[in-house]
């Protein structure tokens, strides 16, 4: 287990990815990649699909990348580092390479819940040696905040708006972090940016296990979540200790909660510091409410009892 302080030690001496990029303040993909890359030693290659971490991070004639790094289109991270990982292996083989390395895709929700889902489930099925990083802000934020599979019920965006006839987006989002479970892969985690010393560790367990391994991270938006910038993290937290967003991983097809809450908050205190969701108390709206916090409590019991 890698402490902050640790994390702190190895980014002063590595560096695997700079300050100095343009994402938004507030904005919670740079806490993420920072955590992740600082919580393995040595060389690592990744792939990055098309998004605002893409965008503000490799503006011509700089980048906040230390490593190797390929940009790939949104719907083929996964396809692009499994093909960097069986390069690699081949090569290895022939004795022309003997540096250890790791491969770690980083692609948004809409990137890999929708449009690159096809890609992650046949190089996850391949067996290939990668960790793939979903970090959920949940929608398409940029591109202009339109609603993806990943956004959550009640969220208003710019293609699923609040208005006269609906409170936003009406269905659940999708579990992503079960689908790829299904896949029986080695290693599977969901994290939070609120809890960056479980997120350091599932990191690392992910980035050195033999085969596939997935993270599922929440990361803050704060123009798409209409936040304050200053709050990202509290918010963040919310999220989590509703169990909204529940931390957990599935190891070698092992249930474990790696965080509960000594209280579990009321889903309304997720809900109401992020205006996206203002429509949802407004009057009449009470019952969508109600909806979201008898899908989380369902869904709370239910991963509870695959973790016994």
């Amino acid at each position: 287990m890698a402490s902050l302080k640790t994390l702190a030690k190895r980014e002063e001496k590595e560096r695997k990815f700079e300050s100095g990029h343009s994402l938004c303040s507030g904005c919670g993909l740079s806490i993420a990649v920072r955590t992740i890359l600082n919580s393995t030693e040595g060389s690592v290659v990744a792939s990055n699909a098309t998004g605002c971490l893409e965008v503000a991070t490799t503006r011509f004639p700089t980048s906040a990348w230390n490593i190797p790094w390929i940009h790939n289109a949104f719907e083929n991270a996964a396809a692009t580092i499994s093909g960097a990982e069986a390069a690699y292996r081949s090569l290895k083989r022939k004795g022309k390479i003997d540096k250890e390395t790791n491969f770690v895709a980083f692609a948004g929700d809409g990137g890999t819940y929708d449009i690159g889902l096809q890609s992650l489930s046949g190089a996850l099925e391949r067996g290939h040696n990668f960790t793939y990083v979903t970090l959920d802000n949940g929608a398409y934020m940029n591109t202009g905040i339109q609603r993806s599979s990943a956004t959550p019920k009640g969220a208003s965006t710019t293609t699923a708006p609040a208005g006269k006839e609906t409170y936003g987006k009406e269905r659940k989002r999708k579990n992503l972090t079960e689908i790829v479970a299904a896949h029986e892969i080695p290693y599977v985690g969901q994290a939070s940016i609120s809890n960056l010393t479980d997120l350091s560790d599932k990191a690392d367990k992910a980035i050195h296990t033999d085969g596939p391994a997935f993270l599922n991270v929440l990361s803050t938006c704060q123009l798409g979540w209409r936040i304050p910038p200053k709050d990202a993290i509290k918010v963040a937290g919310k999220g989590v200790d509703t169990c909204w967003w529940p931390l957990y991983e599935v190891d070698d097809g092992e249930y474990n909660i790696t965080y509960e809450p000594k209280e579990k908050l009321p889903v309304e205190e997720w809900l109401k510091p992020q205006k996206r969701f203002a429509a949802l108390f407004k009057a009449g709206n009470q019952e969508a409410v109600e909806e979201i916090q008898a899908d989380v409590d369902e869904d709370w019991e239910k991963l509870k009892k695959k973790s016994t």
